[in-house]
């Protein structure tokens, strides 16, 4: 067979090619707490930034970012879907790297379990700022996605457990949303999307709280 070549003929080889990295922005909700994103610290440099690698030759991305949240933060079991392409030729200070952003949203009881926390740790989004090869960006974009999720539908990642309360569900809203909602409103909204389960929970004093589950599954992991 002849080698390839181009209507100028060139081949493969005569293009540039920029590496190819995967991160992953891996967001949840610590107990009464803000959104945040999982961070390593860098086994070079020290700094902290996203799980992040480079792509093996003959590697599938989702492979590569399995191995790179097992190697750098010893999380296991995860899904992330693809977020973007971040192809900015000036974004990453080593060269020119493309990085095709994932996403991934936990629970945080299932992945604060057995974390190093020398080396990896939870930090709000809002503070999670001046990371090195454009990591910002990632993480805004994700939680965009994620906060446009959240904006028509009842916690579609299953950040709170069912059955929930009201103001429980209302409460991760307000984390992913990094704002306080109006407890009415957010009821009127999210209604017709809920289902009363069985039985009621006290949430301190006055009457004990109904208690709901999804009319629809969450994302699946």
């Amino acid at each position: 067979m002849s080698e390839y070549r181009d209507a100028a003929g060139k081949r493969l080889v005569d293009y540039p090619r920029p590496s190819v990295a995967v991160d992953t922005a891996v967001l949840t909700v610590p107990v009464e707490d803000e959104l945040s994103v999982l961070q390593v610290r860098d086994a070079v440099d020290g700094d902290w930034r996203l799980p992040g690698t480079f792509v093996h030759e003959g590697e599938r991305l989702a492979d590569a970012v399995l191995r790179s949240l097992q190697a750098k933060a010893g999380v296991t079991g995860l899904a992330p879907q693809q977020l973007q392409v971040f192809d900015d030729p000036a974004r990453d200070s080593r060269g020119w790297v493309m990085s095709v952003g994932h996403l991934d949203v936990v629970p945080f009881s299932s992945l604060s379990r057995g974390l190093d926390e020398s080396q990896v740790r939870l930090m709000p989004v809002a503070a999670a700022t001046g990371m090195v090869h454009g990591h910002d960006d990632i993480v805004a974009v994700a939680a965009a996605r994620l906060r446009a999720a959240y904006e028509v539908a009842p916690d579609p990642w299953g950040l709170v457990a069912e059955p929930f309360t009201m103001t429980e569900l209302r409460r991760v809203h307000e984390a992913v949303a990094g704002r306080a909602l109006l407890p009415d409103s957010f009821r009127r909204a999210m209604m017709p999307m809920l289902l009363a389960a069985e039985g009621k929970r006290a949430e301190g004093p006055g009457k004990p709280a109904g208690v709901w589950r999804r009319l629809t599954e969450t994302h699946p992991r």
